[in-house]
């Protein structure tokens, strides 16, 4: 299938539709009287057995090999000899200990992509019954959201087909008076809950300027005429069939909720195209592995979900990300009606595209929240609710939440280590230094290798086709000192607030203090390498880390500065030409807007 080069327009009518319709073509009910389940197609369904033999030998290759280089490394005869100074031995065994954690985390991560490339399955669409009562439902914080670009996601939301009862619901934080004059416009419903106090708690179900709170106020006030709520962020356009590929699965009466997957359309600049790339693992497996124990992940971009099984976990719950939350308190639930676990589906098609991070700034708040809320609910809920589920979601659970801890933990720990060897001395680990950067770089190679062949599955229809998903594991690593912080910032109890990622015109520009995370960690960096030249550490084995680590932090600041240059550049180019220019000569420049255009959108299937 091809996709539409990233940046331009949305992908074509005729691209877009292909996407929207991965998981096949729309399948007819069982007959009346017999009980409908979700029904699923393996992802390597119809590969020739030669194929699939080969997969298998290259994920066991390459965890078998990430194993074993694991052993290896940590055998005693690797450990340093006895020093007579105690904190020397005891710093020893801290960096033996934390060598032993980070790449235990980093065997959990290969071990969990590759066994979402062998279980990953996509859901068998089916016609929705058509007396289901949905209501279609969006937020805007007047201030942080521009009002055009919400106007565009409900005329398209007006568009959505269903044979029954849908409405449309904008859901209005600050009850302003232009927003409500454009739901007039449009012909939709508004709902606000500025005013009434049950509804603006400081804390739970109704917190006050949250996107939990605000949907649970809807759902506690509107949501018993409805059976299902579509949502999608403000930002992201829903297609016209958004409706007829997710809704048929709840025929299922243990279908809680069912999600698709989140899709960047503004890929005109790095930074967004490089977080488009980076969500290809959980979009494209992760999630795709999850439909094999019945909980994929809520996702709060796009999702439908049953208002009765809402109401049995209290609503969305209070929490930076109230998704994750939410999700993991339904599927530690039963349903009261069955007896049976709730479940929820993952649909690859793309049901929805939005707008993505467009700077720095807003990139890393979005990876504070995420990462922090990982980290709350790991401390919190997990381990409260992880008993209640059965041993797969248990292990699935377990090794999808280990992805921010790693990230954190390892970059933590790695520059700690460094700091101790540069600055004192401690090695924790004696191996031939050419000996253990080749059997790194071939684990890495694997994999590596496992990530680059399960490209053919990637969602996202603004990605080019046959793109290596480079920018995507760079940017995975680029942000390690944002994780990082987060984890801090989580240890230390910091408070952590929602915050709205600016869109559109609102996206926040970047300054010297985006970046201060990562050039905290540069001058650290910087420091013990400079300390490891003045107390005879120095040599070129040891500096290899420290030194790549180092220009891993000053790596996004370097490429905004470059970028701070290059459109100098051009705008002095284009100073000279019109200088340049006959004074008699008339050019008359079309205007440009960043309001998104649904034309495209409309034509979908």
């Amino acid at each position: 299938m091809s996709a539409p080069e990233a940046g331009g327009p949305i992908g074509g009518a005729q691209s877009l539709r292909d996407f929207s319709q991965l998981s096949g073509a729309i399948t007819e009910p069982p007959p009346e009287g017999e009980t409908y389940r979700v029904r699923y197609r393996n992802l390597h369904e119809g590969q020739e057995r030669r194929q699939w033999v080969k997969t298998l030998a290259i994920i066991g290759a390459n965890i078998g090999f990430e194993l074993l280089f694991v052993l290896w490394l940590l055998q005693p005869g690797h450990h340093p000899d006895a020093d007579e100074r105690w904190w020397i031995q005891a710093a020893n065994v801290f960096v033996i200990g934390s060598i032993a954690l980070v790449e235990g985390l980093r065997l959990i991560n290969v071990f969990s992509l590759s066994l979402a490339s062998v279980i990953a399955r996509d859901p068998v669409p089916v016609r929705p019954d058509p007396t289901l009562r949905v209501a279609f439902l969006t937020t805007i914080v007047p201030g942080k959201e521009p009002i055009e670009m919400v106007r565009a996601t409900l005329e398209a939301a007006k568009r959505i087909r269903h044979a029954g009862t849908f409405d449309v619901w904008l859901l209005d934080e600050g009850d302003d008076d232009e927003v409500r004059a454009m739901c007039g416009e449009v012909g939709v419903r508004h709902f606000t809950r500025k005013g009434v106090e049950v509804y603006n708690q400081p804390q739970g179900f109704f917190k006050a300027k949250t996107k939990h709170g605000n949907y649970n106020a809807w759902v506690h006030a509107e949501g018993h005429h409805y059976d299902v709520f579509l949502s999608v962020d403000p930002d992201h356009v829903p297609l016209p069939n958004y409706a007829e590929r997710m809704l048929g699965y709840f025929r299922d009466p243990d279908v809680a909720f069912v999600v698709g997957p989140q899709c960047y359309a503004n890929c005109d600049n790095f930074v967004t195209k490089a977080a488009e790339s980076q969500q290809f693992p959980f979009h494209s497996l992760i999630q795709r592995a999850a439909n094999a124990y019945g909980i994929p992940m809520l996702v709060g971009t796009n999702n439908a979900i049953r208002i009765d099984a809402l109401g049995t976990v209290g609503g969305l719950h209070d929490s930076i990300t109230e998704d994750m939350a939410t999700g993991l308190a339904v599927h530690a639930r039963r349903n009261p009606w069955t007896g049976a676990r709730w479940r929820s589906v993952y649909t690859p098609d793309v049901v929805a595209v939005g707008e993505g991070p467009s700077s720095w700034t807003d990139y890393f708040s979005q990876q504070l929240r995420w990462s922090r809320g990982t980290f709350e609910v790991l401390g919190g809920p997990f381990l409260k609710r992880l008993y209640r589920l059965t041993p797969g979601r248990m292990l699935h659970y377990v090794l999808i939440t280990t992805f921010y801890p790693s990230m954190a933990i390892g970059w933590m720990l790695g520059a700690v280590n460094a700091t101790l060897y540069l600055a004192f001395g401690v090695s924790g680990i004696v191996v031939p230094p050419s000996l253990w950067l080749a059997l790194y770089v071939d684990a890495i190679a694997f994999q590596t290798w496992v990530y680059l062949r399960n490209r053919r599955y990637n969602v996202s229809p603004y990605e080019l086709e046959g793109s290596t998903g480079i920018r995507g594991m760079a940017m995975s690593v680029l942000s390690a000192p944002i994780y990082a912080s987060s984890l801090w910032a989580t240890i230390l109890r910091r408070p952590a607030k929602f915050v709205v990622t600016p869109k559109a015109e609102a996206a926040s520009p970047d300054r010297v203090v985006t970046f201060q995370r990562h050039l905290q960690w540069s001058v650290l960096l910087g420091l013990a390498i400079l300390a490891s030249f003045a107390l005879g550490y120095a040599n070129l084995d040891v500096l290899m880390w420290p030194a790549l680590a180092l220009l891993i932090s000053l790596t996004p600041a370097l490429i905004w500065l470059g970028g701070i240059w290059r459109t100098r550049e051009a705008m002095a180019t284009a100073a000279e030409l019109v200088e340049a220019m006959p004074s008699t000569l008339s050019i008359d420049i079309p205007s440009q807007t960043t309001t998104r255009s649904n034309d495209q959108i409309g034509a979908v299937a």
